[in-house]
């Protein structure tokens, strides 16, 4: 019997399955070939032939997840999209701007993935490092980095781990240790090792103390996402906790893998008295 909360989606086809895997075939092929391009000294932005292949092949990649998953997504669903895009543009603007050691860039990211799952959480990651990028272009050959925390959130929430609040934190560690080193290798292979704010400040300190330019690149990108994630993904399950019943289960990745713990009934839905 049919539900307002539960409104029903198109089952996902092999077509939109097989568009995922493309797409996430593009998003390792991109990330390989700017890893295996590195300059040959520390630059501030990426060259125009790194840009390029960085915006097409990361653009593509989105194209095709998007192409996938969007027709699994009920209408009604698809306005928290953009709404995660701004959450992280204005957030990671805002913090960039503060310097302080961590993101907070991918919060909207993280909360599409455990509402909506993996390929969503990944889609929104690129999409939203595309549209940052033409405000700020250092960061497309980030967009790799994006796509893994947000289809990592989809993950944790498929396995539960959204239920046990205590169990969030740590997998906002091991994202955190999985951006790590994704970061780190843009970051050498792509800039050769420079950063700005807060970062570039972290990986100067680790320099200042006899550390390599690799090595500091690589524990500062350790020192800011070990505690960017947890935080992250702990905002990210307060707003989806605080989301009145009735939006979240409409997502019909809630619903199949029981993401939300159970709630009381909404008041207006308790028999009057």
């Amino acid at each position: 019997m049919s539900h307002p909360l539960t409104e029903d989606a198109p089952r996902r086809s092999p077509l939109r399955t097989v568009l995922i895997v493309l797409g996430a075939a593009a998003i390792v092929a991109t990330f390989l070939y700017l890893v295996l391009t590195s300059p040959a000294e520390p630059v501030d932005e990426p060259s125009a032939a790194a840009a390029l292949v960085a915006l097409t092949g990361y653009g593509l990649a989105a194209v095709l997840l998007f192409a996938g998953i969007l027709p699994t997504l009920p209408t009604t669903t698809l306005a928290l999209i953009p709404v995660a895009l701004v959450l992280n543009i204005v957030l990671g603007q805002f913090v960039g701007t503060a310097l302080v050691p961590i993101y907070l860039d991918s919060i909207g990211t993280v909360l599409v993935g455990f509402l909506a799952g993996p390929a969503a959480g990944a889609a929104t990651g690129l999409l939203s490092t595309i549209v940052w990028s033409f405000f700020n272009p250092t960061l497309i050959p980030f967009a790799a980095g994006a796509a893994v925390i947000g289809a990592l959130a989809g993950l944790t929430a498929r396995i539960g781990a959204v239920r046990r609040f205590w169990w969030i934190p740590v997998a906002g560690l091991v994202t955190g240790g999985v951006a790590a080193v994704i970061g780190s290798s843009v970051a050498v292979a792509v800039f050769g090792g420079t950063s700005t704010g807060a970062t570039g400040a972290v990986i100067a300190f680790f320099r200042a103390t006899g550390d390599s330019l690799v090595d500091a690149v690589v524990k500062g990108s350790f020192f800011s996402d070990l505690w960017d994630k947890p935080v992250t993904f702990t905002a990210a399950a307060l707003l989806a906790f605080v989301l009145p019943r009735r939006v979240t289960q409409r997502f019909e990745f809630v619903r199949r893998y029981r993401v939300l713990p159970e709630r009381k009934q909404d008041a207006e839905a308790a028999p009057a008295v």
